[in-house]
C-alpha cells in the first residue's frame, strides 16, 4: 500500500519524543508547543481520515487558547463548525501516542473500524493564532493532510471561532455566509448595523485584546462597522506578551482589570481571551471598586432580549438558558422567578452545554468564564424567517421578527466567539439603551468561594445531577447537605477535576464570611472522607 510507506516516511520527520504522551480532551491536545510537531502531522492524517468518512471539509486550529505563549495545542472542528465527535477523541489519542512503528497499524485499523474509503477525496481547512510556534506546527497539520492525499486550504491567522464557521459555510455551500474571512466580518458587521440603526453612538468600548488574534481580527473589523460602534483596542500583540497578565482569564481569576488598559470611572470595558473564543466585561465605579460581568451576566442579557423580541413578535418558541453548577445562583433565581424563563443545568465543558441547548427552540448558554453563544433550532429560524417577510402581519410583530433575523446573524451559533459576543452585547446595551452600570444591577451575584483538595485518587468521587451531587464515598453528600443548612441562601457541591488528583469545591451563601467558612467546612469533610493528601484544609480567615 503505496499511501502508507509515504505516510511512514514522512513521519519519521516528525518524530514523537520518548516516553511522551498526551490525552486529547474538550480544548484539544494542549502542552509545551516544542513537544508538538509529531502531534501536528499526526492530527493532519486524522483530519484527513475524518473528512473522508464525513465527505465533508474538516478544520483544524493550532492554538493553546488562554495557555502561556510557549504552550500551544490543536483541535479538530467536525462538519457544521461544531467540536470533534467524542468517539474520535479516543483516536486523536492514540495516533497521537503511537510509536513510529506503530503508527501505520494504527492508521489500518481506524480505516478498517470506520469503514472508510481512502480513495474518497479529503478537504481540511486550517488556522492557527498568532503564537511564535503556530505557523512551524500548521506546517506541519499540513504535511500530515498531504501524506494521506488530502487537500489543505490554510486559511492562516485567524481566531478559532471563524475557522469554525468557515468551515460551516464551507459544509452548507455558503448557507451559513461567504467562505472567507471577509465574508465573516461583512455578516456580523451588516447584522449590527441592522440591529443599532435607529439607536445613538455610545460611548467607546475599551477591548483587551489579549495580546492575540482577536485583537488583529478585532482592527480587521472596524472599517466594516462604518462608526456605529467605537472601539479602542489595548493589548493588540505589538508589544505585550500573548496572556501574559491580560486577557479574559487574567481578568476573571485575577477581578482585576489587565495591565495596559487605562479604565476611567465607569468606562466600559471587555477582553477577550488569546485565540479569541472568550469575552468578559467590566468597569471600575465612582468608589474605584472593580465589577466583573462574566458569561452569567452574559446569558442574563442576551437572554432578556430575545425573550423580549419572541414576546413582541408573538413566537410561541421555548427559550432556555443553560448553565453549569459554577453559575451563580443569584443568575439562576433571576432568570427563573422574575423573567419565568426555562433554565437547566449541564455538566461543565462547553460540549455538554451546547448539547443542552440543542433541545430548545432557542438555547443561550454560556460558561462563567465567558465562553458561549445561541443557538436558534431550525424550526425556530424558519417560522421568525416567514414572519419577518409576511407583508400581511402586523408591523410591530414583523419588526421584532426583522430584529431576530439581525440577531441570529450577528450570532456565530457554531461555538464561543469573542468579536460576535461584544458585537451582540453592544447592540443589546445601545437599543435598550442601557450603561453598563444598569446591566450590571440586573441582579446582584451571591459571594462565592471556590477551593481545591489534594487527594490520592480523585476517582473516588461520583457525582450526579449535572455534577451537583456526589454519590461516593458514602457519607459525603450528607455531610455537604449538613453544612449547607447552617448558612443563608447557602449551595456548594465538590467535583473531581478532569486533569489532576485534585477535588474541586464551590460555594457561595448570603455572605462573603459564610461562603468562606461553608467552603472551608466542605473541603474538611472532602479531605477526611474522600482521601485526602497532606496538611488538612486551613481555615480561609
Amino acid at each position: 500500500m503505496a499511501p502508507f510507506e509515504v505516510t511512514s516516511q514522512k513521519s519519521a520527520l516528525h518524530p514523537k519524543p520518548a516516553g511522551l504522551v498526551l490525552q486529547y480532551g474538550t480544548a484539544g491536545f494542549r502542552t509545551t508547543a516544542k513537544h508538538l510537531d509529531h502531534v501536528m502531522f499526526r492530527m493532519g492524517l486524522l483530519a484527513a481520515l475524518r473528512s473522508r468518512r464525513t465527505k465533508a471539509t474538516i478544520g483544524v486550529m493550532v492554538t493553546a487558547s488562554h495557555n502561556p505563549e510557549d504552550d500551544n495545542g490543536v483541535k479538530l472542528i467536525d462538519p457544521m463548525g461544531e467540536m470533534l465527535e467524542v468517539a474520535w477523541e479516543s483516536y486523536a489519542t492514540q495516533l497521537a501516542n503511537a510509536e513510529q512503528d506503530t503508527l501505520v497499524t494504527a492508521l489500518k485499523d481506524l480505516i478498517e473500524r470506520e469503514a472508510i474509503n481512502i480513495d474518497q477525496s479529503a478537504s481540511v481547512f486550517i488556522g492557527r493564532d498568532t503564537r511564535p510556534s503556530s505557523e512551524s506546527l500548521s506546517q506541519a497539520v499540513q504535511d500530515g493532510v498531504s501524506a494521506l492525499g488530502g487537500l489543505c486550504q490554510d486559511f492562516g491567522l485567524v481566531t478559532t471561532p471563524q475557522l469554525h464557521y468557515l468551515v460551516c459555510c464551507q459544509n452548507t455551500q455558503g448557507r451559513y455566509g461567504a467562505i472567507s474571512v471577509e465574508g465573516y466580518y461583512k455578516k456580523l458587521s451588516t447584522a449590527f448595523i441592522k440591529l443599532t440603526e435607529n439607536a445613538p453612538v455610545g460611548q467607546p468600548l475599551l477591548v483587551d485584546g489579549a495580546n492575540g488574534i482577536g485583537a488583529l481580527q478585532l482592527k480587521a473589523l472596524q472599517p466594516y462597522l462604518q462608526g456605529h460602534l467605537e472601539v479602542k483596542v489595548t493589548n493588540d500583540g505589538s508589544t505585550g506578551k500573548l496572556n501574559h497578565l491580560c486577557g479574559a482569564d487574567y481578568v476573571k481569576v485575577q477581578q482585576a482589570a489587565p495591565q495596559g488598559l487605562e479604565m476611567g470611572v465607569g468606562q466600559r470595558c471587555c477582553s477577550f481571551d488569546g485565540d479569541g473564543d472568550r469575552i468578559v466585561y467590566y468597569y471600575n465605579d465612582d468608589k474605584g471598586h472593580f465589577h466583573l460581568l462574566d458569561g452569567d451576566k452574559i446569558a442574563t442579557l442576551v437572554s432578556t432580549f430575545i425573550k423580549e423580541l419572541l414576546t413582541k413578535a408573538g413566537l410561541d418558541l421555548q427559550l432556555a438558558v443553560v448553565q453549569t453548577a459554577y453559575a451563580n445562583g443569584s443568575s439562576t433565581h433571576y432568570l427563573e422567578d422574575t423573567m419565568k424563563t426555562t433554565v437547566c443545568c449541564a455538566k461543565t465543558g462547553v460540549k455538554h452545554l451546547h448539547h443542552e441547548a440543542l433541545k430548545f427552540h432557542v438555547g443561550v448558554y454560556f460558561e462563567a468564564n465567558g465562553h458561549g453563544t445561541v443557538l436558534f433550532s431550525k424550526e425556530a429560524e424558519e417560522m421568525i424567517n416567514q414572519l419577518a417577510k409576511d407583508p400581511s402581519a402586523p408591523e410591530g410583530r414583523r419588526n421584532a421578527a426583522i430584529q431576530l433575523q439581525n440577531t441570529m446573524d450577528l450570532i456565530n451559533q457554531t461555538v464561543g466567539d469573542a468579536i460576535s459576543d461584544m458585537l451582540l452585547i453592544e447592540a443589546v446595551l445601545t437599543v435598550k439603551g442601557l450603561a453598563v452600570q444598569q446591566w450590571d444591577t440586573i441582579y446582584t451575584d451571591l459571594p462565592n468561594r471556590q477551593l481545591k483538595v489534594k487527594v490520592a485518587d480523585r476517582r473516588v468521587i461520583d457525582t450526579t445531577d449535572a455534577e451537583r451531587r456526589t454519590t461516593s464515598p458514602t457519607g459525603l453528600q450528607e455531610a455537604i447537605d449538613a453544612l449547607v443548612r447552617k448558612y443563608r441562601l447557602a449551595r456548594s457541591f465538590v467535583r473531581p477535576s478532569g486533569t489532576e488528583d485534585v477535588v474541586r469545591v464551590y460555594a457561595e451563601a448570603d455572605t462573603r464570611e459564610s461562603a468562606d467558612a461553608l467552603a472551608h467546612e466542605v473541603s474538611l469533610a472532602v479531605f477526611r472522607l474522600a482521601g485526602g493528601v497532606g496538611e488538612e484544609p486551613k481555615p480561609l480567615h
